[in-house]
């Protein structure tokens, strides 16, 4: 997460902001939730056996982290790919709980559905893509893309103040912990992840 939030630092929070048509602050705080909850869908889909497997096939064809070296062009819809196609990565990710998430993150953020969609759209990619990146350069199998995931939402979880809010929107049964209520959300296990 930390990663990530210093690949969307400086002038692509600025490129953000002005795509959705919001100021900084909200973008960033947006930001900072929608990289969160998918970080955490994810992990929980890595858990089972065949979501670290489709997980890990998906990074290895189509999210090998070549997207973080075109961010500008994803921004300004000027890549047109599986990579590239955040609508598609949220279904398959958030499946019907994706319209829950959008409220979360907009009620967390003041910003409004509609750009909190947009925003989450914008932001699936580089999340893959930064998976891949860390996947392809720790030359991590499943079971270390996994542990990897779970880590980072373990750490998340102690340090951020927006897990609050969105563990408890992912801790349905109120066990204290996000990660065996996520598969609950209506997220497949990665079996269709990105399969064409």
């Amino acid at each position: 997460m930390d990663l990530l939030k210093s690949q969307l630092s400086g002038n692509i929070m600025d490129q953000l902001s002005n795509q959705i048509g919001e100021d900084k602050e909200k973008t960033e705080t947006a930001t900072s939730g929608i990289i969160s909850m998918l970080t955490s869908a994810l992990a929980k889909n890595a858990q089972a056996p065949d979501g670290a497997s489709n997980l890990a096939n998906a990074l290895e064809n189509d999210h090998d982290g070549g997207i973080l070296d075109n961010i500008g062009d994803l921004l300004n819809g000027n890549l047109n790919s599986r990579a590239a196609n955040g609508a598609g990565i949220l279904k398959h990710v958030l499946g019907g709980k994706q319209n829950n998430a959008i409220d979360v993150i907009s009620k967390m953020s003041g910003l409004s559905s509609n750009k909190t969609g947009n925003l989450m759209t914008m932001l699936a990619p580089i999340v893959l893509g930064m998976l891949g990146k860390q996947k392809r350069q720790q030359n991590l199998d499943q079971s270390g893309l996994s542990d990897m995931l779970s880590r980072s939402v373990k750490s998340a979880t102690n340090q951020r103040q927006e897990m609050g809010l969105i563990g408890k929107f992912l801790d349905r049964d109120g066990d204290g912990s996000v990660m065996d209520d996520i598969a609950g959300m209506g997220m497949k296990a990665l079996g269709n992840m990105f399969k064409r």
